[in-house]
C-alpha cells in the first residue's frame, strides 16, 4: 500500500521565524526590466514589508512597464549608477542579460548593498569567484535566483532522499525537453556565446544545481557532446524589434516543426543538444541531456541508490509526481510509493517564484540560513563552464575548478 505521510509537500522556510516583524518597508531596486523582473513585481507589496522604489533599464522604453508594475512614484533611470547615486536602497534586483550579471553584482556588493543575481550568477567560473569575494569584502549580503530548489517536485525528491527511501544516492540523471528553445534562446542575445557561454551553462545552470542538491556532492570531473543540429539550419537571421522581449513573439501554438522558425537572433553560435557526463564528489555519477526542438516542454530526473530509485513524472502542476521503487521487478509503472504534488501556488514556475522571493526578502532583513546557496550557484557554473569545454574539444574529459576554502567556509557561516 502507497504511504505518503511522511513526505511534506508543503514548503517550510529556513528563514527565522520573526521574518514577518519590520519596523518599515524595505526599499528595493531592480535592474533590467524584461522578462524575469517579475520577480522584483513580486517584492512589490508596500505597506507588507518592501516596496520598489526605483528602477533602472538602458531602453527608455521599458520605464512604462515600471510604472505600470510598481506605481506612477516609482523613479526610473537609464542607467544602475544613476540610481544608486539618488537612491537609498535596502537591495537591488539584478535582472538583466548574464553577460552583465558578474560586474553589476560586484559593483553592488562592494558598495554594501545586498544583492538579488537571477542565475546564472556568471557566464565563467572566474567571474562568479569575483562575485563571491565581492560580497566577502563589501559585507553586503548575496543571494543567487535558483527558484528551483522552492518547485515541490524537486523538494519532494531531496525529502525522500533525506528520508532514507532509495538508501546511498550513487547516481543521478536529468533529461531536460526544452519544447521552446526556438522561441526562448534563439531570437535574442541567448542564441550568442559571448552573452551566455553557452545554453548548457545558462539553462543548465537550475538542472545542474538540482543535480547537486539532490546527491549532496559538487561535479569534480566531466565530459560532455553536443552542437548546433537543427537551428543552424535556418537562414532568417533577422532578430526581434528593438527593445522586444520574449512575450512579444512567443508563439506556442505555431513553430512547429521547430525549422519552421523565422527572425532568430544574428548570431546564433550556441548548441542546441547538449549531453555531459559527470562524476560527483563521494564517487556519485551523474548525466544531464539538455535537446531545444523537442515537442514537450519539462524536466525528468531520476535519482538511483542503494535501495531503489526514485523519478518524477511532470516537474510542476497539479498532474506530476513522484515515484518510488524499492523492490526488484520486471518494468512496472506501478511504484512502491507515489507523491502526487499539490495544486500550483500563485506565481511563476508553479509558485516558486514568490517563494524565491519572500526568502531573499527575509534573508536581506533578518540574515540566516537560505535554500539556495552563492557557493553552489557558482558550483553549477563551473560545472557548465568546465561541460562547455569539453564539448567543444570533442568530448575531452575536463576538471572542475574549486571554490577557495576560505570563501566557502564565509558563506557557509551565512556570510558572516
Amino acid at each position: 500500500m502507497t504511504d505518503t505521510s511522511h513526505v511534506s509537500t508543503s514548503h517550510v522556510s529556513t528563514a527565522p521565524a520573526d521574518s514577518s516583524v519590520h519596523t518599515r518597508d524595505l526599499r528595493l531596486g531592480v535592474i533590467g526590466l524584461g522578462l524575469r523582473a517579475t520577480l522584483a513585481r513580486e517584492a512589490h507589496q508596500p505597506g507588507e514589508g518592501s516596496v520598489v522604489v526605483a528602477a533602472a533599464d538602458t531602453s527608455p522604453g521599458m520605464f512604462g512597464r515600471a510604472r505600470e508594475w510598481f506605481g506612477e512614484d516609482v523613479h526610473v533611470y537609464p542607467g544602475h549608477r544613476e540610481m544608486l547615486a539618488a537612491e537609498e536602497l535596502d537591495a537591488v534586483f539584478v535582472i538583466t542579460p548574464d553577460h552583465t550579471h558578474e560586474a553589476l553584482a560586484v559593483e553592488l556588493l562592494e558598495a554594501g548593498v545586498a544583492v538579488f543575481v537571477e542565475k546564472p550568477l556568471a557566464i565563467t567560473t572566474e567571474g562568479c569567484d569575483r562575485v563571491l569575494e565581492a560580497a566577502r569584502t563589501g559585507g553586503a549580503r548575496l543571494y543567487v535566483g535558483h527558484n528551483m530548489r522552492h518547485m515541490p517536485v524537486v523538494r519532494v525528491m531531496r525529502d525522500l532522499i533525506k528520508s532514507g527511501e532509495i538508501g546511498e544516492v550513487k547516481a543521478v540523471w536529468c533529461r531536460h525537453f526544452v519544447g521552446h528553445g526556438g522561441d526562448f534562446y534563439f531570437k535574442d542575445w541567448h542564441a550568442d556565446r559571448r552573452n551566455t557561454t553557452s545554453l548548457l551553462l545558462q539553462k543548465g545552470a537550475h538542472d545542474l544545481d538540482v543535480i547537486h542538491w539532490l546527491a549532496g556532492a559538487y561535479t569534480e570531473r566531466v565530459s560532455a557532446l553536443g552542437g548546433l543540429t537543427v537551428y543552424g539550419q535556418i537562414a532568417d537571421r533577422s532578430g526581434q524589434a528593438p527593445g522586444a522581449v520574449m512575450p512579444d513573439w512567443y508563439d506556442p501554438e505555431n513553430n512547429w516543426p521547430p525549422l519552421s522558425h523565422t527572425g532568430l537572433n544574428p548570431v546564433v553560435d550556441v548548441e542546441d543538444l547538449s549531453m555531459m557526463v559527470m562524476r560527483l564528489e563521494g564517487g556519485v555519477h551523474a548525466s544531464y541531456q539538455q535537446c531545444h526542438y523537442t515537442p514537450d516542454y519539462w524536466r525528468n530526473y531520476t535519482v538511483i541508490g542503494t535501495e531503489g530509485r526514485l523519478e518524477n513524472f511532470g516537474d510542476h502542476g497539479e498532474s506530476a509526481e513522484v515515484r518510488v521503487w524499492k523492490r526488484r521487478s520486471g518494468y512496472r509503472a506501478d511504484a512502491d510509493l507515489v507523491v502526487p504534488m499539490p495544486p500550483p501556488g500563485k506565481g511563476g514556475h508553479g509558485g516558486s517564484d514568490p517563494m524565491l522571493v519572500a526568502e531573499f526578502l527575509c534573508f536581506v532583513r533578518s540574515g540566516g540560513a537560505t535554500d539556495t546557496s552563492p557557493v553552489a550557484a557558482r558550483e553549477a557554473v563551473a560545472a557548465g563552464v568546465a561541460a562547455t569545454q569539453s564539448l567543444r574539444a570533442d568530448g575531452l574529459p575536463v576538471t572542475v575548478s574549486r571554490v577557495a576554502p576560505d570563501l566557502a567556509d564565509w558563506f557557509a557561516n551565512g556570510q558572516n
